[in-house]
């Protein structure tokens, strides 16, 4: 039986992923903040209630989390946080929360993962990142720096991880259904059990994916428009 954790499972694809691995036999360890959530998810699953801000927990949670499980094959970071921002609002309030939760409370997570598979020579590390990290576009200045340092990091463990044999996957689903973007009205967003599906498929494909792959075209063109023609854009 493999073991997997998810963090940030209580909505979204975290919360699709735990229920589709459970399925499939895996033993999941469950991880987020709103326990009645996690309570309503379906499948044998470890509950754990746990803030990713309260970062002086993570590495004995993670012991304890590993020693239930017996074993690690996988942690998946879901968690994210992008609150509604204004045009011309500038909260640093709500930016340090979004750097807290997108990439500090990544870090201290994945870090430990990082050390046990560093050991082991074996598992998975995957992030969801987001195409919005690809680019400072205006409407989400926090979040998109969020996501670039997110897919930065996890660059960087893939250049330290890749050679022992560990699987380093950083996600960049695109548009989904979820509670977290319900407010921003999408129009064809990518429905959140596709975008599962589509997650599971590339947890041992060490790279960086956008789950669709006109995406990756789209945002390589987005990449390389100059600054001075990028500003003058409604992107």
């Amino acid at each position: 039986m493999k073991k997997a954790i998810i963090v940030g499972a209580s909505s979204g694809i975290g919360a699709c992923l735990a229920e589709r691995l459970a399925k499939e036999g895996w033993k999941v360890a469950a991880i987020a903040r709103r326990m009645d959530r996690l309570q309503a998810l379906n499948g044998d699953l470890l509950l754990f209630r746990h803030d990713v801000t309260n970062y002086q927990e993570v590495p004995e949670l993670f012991q304890e989390i590993t020693k239930q499980l017996g074993g690690l094959d996988l942690i998946v970071y879901s968690a994210g946080l992008m609150p509604e921002v204004g045009a011309h609002e500038y909260s640093f309030e709500k930016d340090q929360k979004i750097v807290e939760v997108n990439v500090i409370g990544a870090m201290a997570w994945l870090d430990q993962a990082a050390i046990r598979f560093e050991n082991t020579k074996h598992g998975s590390i995957v992030a969801l990142g987001s195409v919005a990290g690809d680019r400072g576009r205006s409407g989400q200045p926090a979040y998109n720096a969020s996501k670039a340092a997110l897919a930065t990091y996890m660059e960087a463990l893939r250049n330290r991880l890749a050679r022992l044999g560990v699987h380093v996957v950083t996600i960049k689903p695109g548009p989904v259904q979820t509670e977290m973007t319900s407010h921003l009205h999408l129009k064809n967003a990518m429905p959140v059990e596709v975008a599962t599906t589509k997650i599971l498929e590339r947890i041992e494909r060490t790279g960086e994916h956008y789950l669709n792959p006109v995406h990756a075209v789209v945002f390589w063109i987005i990449r390389n428009i100059p600054s001075p023609i990028f500003r003058r854009m409604s992107l």
